[in-house]
């Protein structure tokens, strides 16, 4: 009888919700698309049983704004996920400009990437949007911008949500200016930017190995965000990202699963490497790092040859200015990687949350 009592007990204060409650992220994502890295991560996240996605907040970076919202809206009906709001954030950098860095060429060399700026197919302006692959959306973004958005909800889950970035910085930057206390009422930031020494002999790298995009394009905004006091911060840098690659394996592996996820993937699939997948994926699985070290990160603001490079330091070494220590993945598993990655893009999409207040 007593055996009984506690059984009951147990299930009274244990309940199944408690125990499978799932992990609230906020996805700060350019979203160049159909297909490619950017909407490969986003598929990684949403995929995963375990994540409560509350909104997918979209800025410019790999491609324009404007564009990049379509792409992801699109995305949102094909796997059936159109009650997580796609949320438009920064058009453009807070200081930095495709016009700076044109005269800025002039006397530092070119700069290889340099994503919406001389990215694209085609190559056009912030507002223009070109033909769609895979089909024009139908359903809206929300009337609310990222910034706004990202402030409201760790408001109101406070300490409860982490905030993925795999894009310039300035959603991030302008949710700090609303309020300062953006970070400390995060869980924590989880980042893909940014480059110590990777060893590749990729031309973008190579002879400046401290230049990564999602940093350099808004530098300010970067710094900003590195000055900031979050609880937790996790950097996935190119040193490690650069080390695993889309290959046709993995596309072949994918391409087994029957969801639509799977088949938009398959569909779009370029071999590259995995920026931003690594990072989404070893937020869910941690173990796939194998090795990481602690550091201080920031980013330089002076305009000269350094503008944007990444500024790391061991401690006690840092200037003390307000630099912020974080994690920096150094090493993974990558057969656990790619296992994790390719049965979570070729598994069913988790039902959709019908208690979303998505705006349409």
């Amino acid at each position: 009888m007593r055996w009984i009592l506690l059984a009951l007990l147990m299930m009274v204060f244990v309940s199944p919700a408690s125990a499978q409650e799932k992990r609230k992220v906020i996805i700060d994502q350019d979203a160049a698309g159909p297909g490619g890295t950017d909407m490969q991560a986003i598929l990684t996240l949403i995929q995963s049983p375990h994540t409560d996605v509350l909104g997918i907040t979209v800025l410019t970076g790999d491609a324009w704004r404007d564009e990049e919202v379509q792409h992801a809206l699109r995305l949102m009906e094909i796997i059936g996920r159109t009650d997580i709001p796609i949320v438009p954030g920064a058009v453009t950098p807070l200081v930095n400009s495709k016009e700076f860095i044109a005269r800025w060429e002039t006397l530092y060399g070119k700069l290889i990437y340099q994503g919406a700026w001389n990215f694209g197919k085609p190559v056009h302006g912030p507002y223009e949007i070109p033909p769609m692959p895979e089909g024009a959306p139908h359903i809206k973004a929300a009337d609310e911008d990222a910034a706004h958005f990202m402030v409201r909800m760790v408001h109101k889950y406070p300490h409860e949500i982490t905030i993925y970035a795999a894009g310039p910085m300035t959603d991030l930057a302008l949710s700090l200016t609303i309020d300062p206390q953006f970070a400390e009422l995060s869980k924590e930031l989880v980042l893909m930017g940014g480059a110590i020494s990777p060893v590749t002999d990729d031309p973008e790298f190579k002879y400046i190995p401290r230049h990564e995009f999602n940093l350099w394009f808004d530098p300010e905004a970067s710094r900003r965000v590195f000055h900031s006091k979050w609880p937790r911060i996790v950097v996935t840098t190119v040193d490690i990202s650069i080390t695993t690659k889309m290959n046709q394996a993995l596309i072949d592996e994918i391409a087994k699963g029957k969801s639509a996820a799977a088949q938009y993937t398959v569909k779009y699939a370029e071999p590259n490497t995995l920026w931003d997948e690594l990072a989404a994926a070893a937020w869910l699985d941690p173990s796939i790092i194998t090795r990481s070290g602690k550091f201080y990160m920031d980013v330089s603001t002076d305009p000269g040859a350094s503008y944007g490079q990444t500024l790391v330091w061991e401690p006690g070494n840092q200037p003390g200015l307000g630099e912020q220590l974080v994690e920096v993945q150094q090493d993974l598993d990558r057969e656990k990687f790619y296992k994790l990655f390719s049965s979570l893009l070729a598994g069913p999409t988790p039902a959709a949350n019908h208690g979303s207040s998505t705006k349409r």
